[in-house]
């Protein structure tokens, strides 16, 4: 009976689900709603851990030729019999999902794609002998299975028109066009982003996605799924028929995710309905189109721990499978009005907030605005009513993401706290310690890899932006005092107190010490401490800073 299946935690293979009598949640609607609602290319967006890859498998086991029949007894949508009999096990199916593309460098994340293509290759062996192939078309699929010791070895070219050269080999086999799915389309750039690749990695997928969604005549449609929308201009240029289902769309809205009634179902099979309301105060909150949606990684979690313990609390489950390191370096990064409307957020009130639903990566830093669409976007905030002229009413879905944001925020602000203090009271040892701890969580590598003499500015505006966030004084950046312009001049709220700080950068950790050095000269030789001796102030503490990367070396010198 349904009430003892076992529950797919952490199961993604609707096959496995389906054959090994685990709970499934139906969502087989998705398949009737893409003949709805037709579209040459679909990219749907939703947040990590909203059934996506499950969706997919989905798909794949019901279009792929020899689809098992049995999987989708009992279902919604085999009491669509028309649909079912024309299209049920009808189409060669190429599946990727590309959450595993990842690498340090641009180099082992494209072999990271080519092995995948190539393993998804493996599974049409026959195209090798196919005898509905011409020899010339059996050696190009050879070649994207080809390997040298032990490993794949396709070039770039060949690579980027693999997928459309695998789909044009099945149609000619088959003589039917195939179907491509591509799952977590955007976790190369993001991981590129974030190594610093990312314009090298872009080139690569809009080159391998234009050859087989926009200029393939085999290909008889396709799903795409993903956290963000990055812009059609960057990867999907000139793609016509191409269609997005955001998380505001109504067309799909309950297809990823848990409804309400969905919820009620799966507890009800457990014996757990009393456990209703805490499952809908921790991991309900989401509004995907007209759907009220529950996070169905926290709630099968949740169910599959009070099954074995019926006393147990909720857990951060979502928040804990990881992916946070993107939001959490644009919160720690915020300006103060940014962080006191995160606070609001907190306390159950809603913010209003222009969305930009088509970022790229390589744009997410140019304005902290673009935090609330990372944040939206990515499921950490959902709205409240429609868009009003792209403007969105958004709030905190769930109390898991709430205690989530005030860890942040109260860890955030306890770092900050110590490093303004620090400055205050001289403890360069303090600064030092906070700072780099706080370079290290905040910034990556990538960010560090400006020209020369952008580096310091960069390293400014980060320091500068935690003086900033403290009420306790007054802050002047590049601020024009005796021969030259002080970096950062600070005039606390004691009458007699000032604080200069000069900044350098260096390439090299051996020479923090040496820089630090250098900057006090140059405070002291440029007399950047006038100003504040016609101030009043004479008790004034300088501090040099030097910065590599994500370190950095302070040095106090009372003027």
């Amino acid at each position: 009976m349904a009430e003892w299946k076992k529950l797919p935690v952490g199961l993604e293979n609707f096959q496995e689900i389906e054959k090994s009598g685990f709970y499934y949640v139906d969502k087989t609607k998705l398949i009737e709603q893409l003949f709805e609602n037709w579209s040459k290319v679909n990219l749907f967006t939703r947040p990590r851990r909203f059934g996506k890859t499950l969706n997919m498998s989905m798909l794949k086991s019901f279009f792929e030729i020899g689809a098992d029949r049995t999987l989708f007894d009992g279902l919604y949508i085999s009491r669509n019999q028309k649909l079912c009999e024309e299209y049920m096990g009808k189409y060669p199916v190429i599946f990727l999902s590309l959450k595993g593309i990842d690498g340090l460098s641009f180099e082992a994340a494209k072999y990271r794609l080519t092995e995948l293509i190539g393993v998804e290759a493996e599974r049409f062996a026959f195209l090798a002998d196919s005898e509905k192939l011409t020899e010339n078309e059996r050696s190009k699929y050879r070649a994207i299975i080809h390997l040298v010791n032990g490993k794949y070895s396709m070039d770039e070219d060949m690579l980027v028109s693999s997928l459309q050269t695998l789909s044009q080999l099945l149609c000619r086999h088959y003589g039917q066009k195939a179907i491509i799915l591509i799952d977590e389309y955007d976790v190369p750039l993001d991981k590129a982003f974030q190594h610093g690749y990312y314009k090298e990695m872009v080139s690569l997928i809009r080159g391998l996605f234009g050859q087989a969604l926009k200029t393939n005549d085999d290909l008889q449609f396709a799903v795409l799924t993903g956290c963000l929308r990055v812009s059609k201009e960057s990867i999907f240029t000139g793609l016509n028929n191409f269609k997005v289902y955001a998380a505001d769309d109504v067309r799909y809205d309950e297809e990823f995710g848990f409804t309400n009634e969905e919820v009620k179902k799966l507890l009800a099979n457990y014996n757990l309905q009393e456990h209703f309301e805490k499952v809908k105060e921790w991991y309900d909150g989401y509004h995907f189109g007209d759907a009220d949606i529950y996070c169905p990684w926290d709630v099968i979690n949740y169910v599959d721990d009070l099954l074995s313990d019926p006393n147990v609390q909720p857990k951060s489950y979502w928040i804990n499978s990881s992916g946070n390191d993107l939001v959490k370096r644009f919160i720690e990064q915020a300006d103060i009005t940014t962080k006191d409307e995160i606070e609001q957020l907190i306390a159950g009130n809603a913010v209003e907030k222009r969305i930009r639903s088509d970022l790229t990566y390589d744009e997410i830093d140019n304005s902290i605005d673009n935090i609330w669409s990372v944040l939206f976007t990515t499921g950490y905030l959902t709205r409240l009513g429609k868009a009003d002229n792209g403007v969105y009413k958004l709030i905190i879905p769930n109390q898991e993401i709430r205690e989530w944001f005030n860890q942040i925020v109260a860890n955030n602000r306890a770092s900050i706290d110590k490093i303004n203090q620090g400055f205050l009271e001289g403890k360069a040892e303090t600064i030092q310690r906070e700072l780099t701890m706080f370079l290290g969580e905040t910034i990556r590598v990538f960010d560090t890899k400006a020209r020369n003499e952008e580096k310091e500015i960069f390293y400014h505006d980060i320091l500068l932006g935690i003086l900033k966030n403290y009420p306790g004084w007054v802050v002047k950046s590049n601020r024009e005092s005796g021969d030259g312009f002080a970096d950062i001049l600070l005039k606390p709220k004691n009458p007699d107190a000032g604080i200069i700080v000069e900044l350098k950068d260096v390439r090299s950790l051996h020479d923090l010490d040496q820089a630090c050095e250098r900057a006090l000269e140059q405070i002291k030789d440029r007399r950047y401490d006038t100003e504040l001796r016609e101030d009043g102030r004479n008790d004034i503490l300088a501090y040099g800073i030097a910065f590599c990367r994500k370190r950095c070396k302070v040095v106090v010198e009372k003027l």
